[in-house]
């Protein structure tokens, strides 16, 4: 195969790196763009090019972490990863365990690891580069990378969530959330919640949001089943899909533009985790976004009306 066919057969892989490095797809999408100018220009023969390029892709991400460190300290509210509909990387003996590392909790977590550290981990846990490869890509000894996934290990088992559910599970226990969510039930949403249930939302200051955070049960499904049936009013609907390998759903105006997207974490037989996606720029890659402030400006009429 010639460079580009070996490009091609690699980008899955390449953009699977680079998303749980960096947590946005747009910029997984520039970093590959990146490592493939490299490539091409590169005039030596590479004894391996997955090696090859997964080592650039990783270092390609390690300097975006860096210069992005800076833009997430000062990013107003809540940052959550821009919203991943399929993971193009598949390795069918390792499904749960790649879904569960490119869950919104697990990328949350991995934003706390130095770029070194994120970027061992993601190479030998995740997709299990050997530690020479793993050594190459980042620029340090075996040794060294060995004390860095023993540091990045013990830090994202100690604060990191297993969704020990089953997909189908969870699909299930979703699909009845969405429902009580729709009829705005709010002793029905109220039951599929766990006590110390989160909502917390992601608008960066460029969008109204439910909320920036509220906790338990009651709470929750009291403001969940006050504003959705208010949306459906105004012409918003959704359509259930997974978001980063965890039950979600896909908020349309009337005009199916894309307003936001809700992420559920599913933990011991409740929902523990409500996320909701606003901030339009990270919504891009999904659609035409909506204006999500004149749905908002309809939702108090609509409101008002009522009362």
């Amino acid at each position: 195969m010639d460079k580009a066919e070996v490009f091609e057969e690699l980008r899955p892989l390449l953009f699977s790196i680079a998303y749980r490095m960096l947590g946005s797809v747009s910029e997984a999408e520039d970093a590959v763009q990146e490592t493939w100018l490299r490539f091409d220009g590169s005039a030596s023969r590479v004894a391996s090019a997955k090696a090859y390029l997964s080592a650039t892709v990783t270092r390609v991400s390690i300097d975006v972490l860096r210069s992005a460190r800076m833009r997430r300290e000062e990013y107003v509210g809540p940052w959550f990863p821009e919203p991943l509909l399929s993971d193009p990387y598949q390795d069918p003996a390792r499904s749960a365990e790649l879904a569960d590392s490119v869950s919104m909790a697990a990328l949350l977590l991995l934003e706390r690891l130095s770029p070194l550290e994120r970027s061992v981990f993601v190479l030998r846990e995740v997709f299990s580069f050997g530690f020479d490869e793993v050594a190459a890509a980042v620029g340090r000894s075996e040794a060294a990378c060995r004390q860095l996934l023993v540091r990045a290990r013990q830090h994202m088992r100690a604060e990191r969530p297993r969704f020990a559910a089953d997909r189908r599970e969870r699909q299930e226990l979703a699909a009845r959330f969405f429902e009580a969510l729709k009829d705005g039930d709010v002793g029905a949403l109220q039951n599929l919640l766990a006590a110390d249930v989160q909502l917390v939302g992601d608008g960066g200051g460029k969008a109204p949001q439910l909320a920036q955070a509220v906790a338990g049960a009651g709470n929750v499904a009291r403001l969940l089943a006050s504003v959705y049936p208010l949306m459906a009013r105004v012409d918003v609907t959704f359509e259930p899909r997974e978001i980063n390998g965890q039950p979600g759903a896909i908020f349309r105006d009337r005009d199916e533009q894309v307003l936001h997207v809700l992420a559920l974490d599913v933990l011991d037989g409740r929902i523990s985790t409500v996320r909701s996606v606003i901030n339009p720029d990270k919504l891009g890659h999904l659609g035409p976004v909506a204006d999500a402030w004149a749905v908002d400006r309809e939702v108090r009429q609509a409101r008002r009306r009522i009362t």
